[in-house]
């Protein structure tokens, strides 16, 4: 896997990462979407420089002009309801991509520590042959996107594999390291280094879905 790690670099995504953890700042859950979104088109804009291009002629009021313009389809694909805020933004940046949403949660049996994901609603077009990007804010323990990756495998062989995410821990990017092909690239904005006996990170931000949209019962 080619990890690109963006927290080490001094940028403007600085200032959105810190927003979103900020524990008064993100109580405005439409500055929170809004930052989840920054974060997604700066991530997005960093993954176009690794996609093909080729030559076009460009007609302009005046003449004509060479350009180079991205030939891949892409398919984003998003883990509801908390890759919402993420795939808007990546898709503001590649709005002529294709798109899959999907649905996992976790379940804790008896409210113990343990859990597994459950996925249930699925919908996504055929990925052969295509770039496909999958979005999931909070990389936590990387059990989500690898029953993700598992369900997706009944629509085809992408032609290479893409994972946006926010913030993630170090053992959820090892396991994802393990189960995704070699060649997948995980563009990721920050990495913490510890996870709770529940699986979240720490120091992390909480909730995704809940700060973006409202707690959940």
């Amino acid at each position: 896997m080619i990890i690109h790690q963006f927290d080490q670099i001094n940028s403007i995504l600085n200032t959105f990462i810190s927003e979103i953890r900020d524990v008064e700042i993100q109580k405005d859950s439409m500055r929170f979407r809004r930052n989840i979104e920054r974060i997604g088109e700066v991530l997005a804009y960093e993954l176009s420089k690794s996609l093909d291009y080729e030559e076009t002629e460009v007609k302009t009021p005046l003449g004509t002009k060479k350009s180079f313009l991205c030939s891949d389809k892409l398919v984003l694909c998003s883990v509801l309801r908390a890759g919402l805020p993420l795939h808007h933004g990546i898709l503001s940046y590649f709005d002529r991509a294709e798109n899959a949403f999907i649905s996992a949660y976790r379940h804790h049996p008896n409210n113990e520590d343990a859990f597994e994901v459950i996925v249930k609603y699925f919908a996504a077009p055929a990925l052969d042959d295509k770039i496909l990007v999958l979005t999931d804010p909070m990389l936590a323990t990387g059990k989500t996107l690898e029953n993700v990756l598992n369900a997706l495998k009944s629509h085809g062989t992408p032609k290479q594999i893409h994972i946006i995410s926010v913030i993630g821990s170090k053992s959820g990017v090892a396991k994802v390291k393990k189960v995704f092909p070699k060649d997948t690239h995980l563009w990721i904005a920050a990495v913490d280094e510890h996870l709770t006996s529940k699986g979240y990170i720490i120091p992390g931000l909480g909730d995704a879905g809940d700060l973006s949209y409202g707690v959940k019962l």
